[in-house]
């Protein structure tokens, strides 16, 4: 693992499988994980969804890499099917082979209650197989591990892509990281004020423009007959007071100029 990542750091996600470019499944993960990653601290530039084609595959995470991003996230093709081809894909982006990790096979057997190694099926060894140097973390809920190798100025950890499976991974491997290394962090209120998009824009920019680390999104879809429309202001800040506190003003501020007109003001209530 890297010794450090700056205050600047930065974060790419990668959600692989084709049913997500097919529209067939939501990709959940990604926003769980951006969600997630914003709250511990960290910075995502990137997330993007990837057939399960080898050549694209590797081609975008060669690419993050020679971005020099810090931190790559992948999510999916770590199970036993053919389409599964993230651990043969990064091995190839390091100029690594791959092996089969034995204290992954050894969790195998035990959780199994398996006697013998001939036992393990052909299925558990595809998904024990990993990068040459890679750092395998056990996955307590499933069978594919969190992976985690290092490419040049960035390190991967691969997670599996079912959501059960790789919430357990992140909280247990990947937060902690974020958490550790990455200095920011941030807050987030959702307001409602009943203003129609080209009324709300100048004061939306009005507020990012007075406090430069605001920032400010309206959903115009979104938009609720009684409340009006819905507005998310998003802080960051390296401790989670001096958040809280720029938050607090932002929002103040914003009030202010939106009353100021007549217009109402809701801050939502967590539930």
């Amino acid at each position: 693992m890297k010794a450090s990542l700056g205050s600047k750091s930065v974060i790419e996600l990668f959600s692989i499988g084709t049913e997500l470019t097919l529209g067939q499944i939501q990709d959940t993960n990604a926003h769980w994980i951006a969600q997630k990653t914003f709250q511990l601290g960290g910075r995502i530039r990137r997330i993007s969804m990837l057939r399960d084609e080898f050549g694209e595959i590797q081609e975008a995470v060669q690419d993050s890499t020679e971005r020099q991003t810090d931190l790559i996230i992948t999510t999916g093709g770590l199970g036993p099917t053919p389409d599964d081809m993230t651990v043969e894909m990064v091995a190839k982006v390091m100029g690594k082979d791959v092996t089969v990790d034995q204290s992954t096979i050894q969790n195998y057997m035990e959780r199994r209650q398996l006697r013998d190694r001939s036992e393990v099926s052909e299925s558990l060894i595809k998904m024990a197989t990993v990068p040459e140097t890679a750092t395998v973390f056990q996955n307590p809920v499933g069978w594919a591990p969190c992976i985690s190798v290092d490419v040049d100025q960035s390190t991967i950890m691969m997670m599996p892509g079912p959501p059960r499976e790789m919430r357990t991974v992140f909280e247990a491997y990947v937060a902690p990281i974020i958490s550790e290394k990455f200095s920011a962090t941030g807050a987030s209120v959702r307001v409602y004020v009943d203003l129609h998009e080209s009324g709300v824009s100048p004061l939306m920019q009005q507020v990012m423009e007075k406090f430069p680390k605001v920032y400010v999104k309206a959903y115009v879809a979104l938009r609720e007959e009684n409340r009006g429309m819905p507005i998310d202001i998003v802080t960051t800040s390296s401790n989670q007071a001096d958040a809280e506190l720029l938050l607090q003003e932002s929002v103040n501020y914003f009030r202010e100029i939106v009353t100021s007109q007549g217009n109402s003001f809701l801050i939502e209530t967590k539930k």
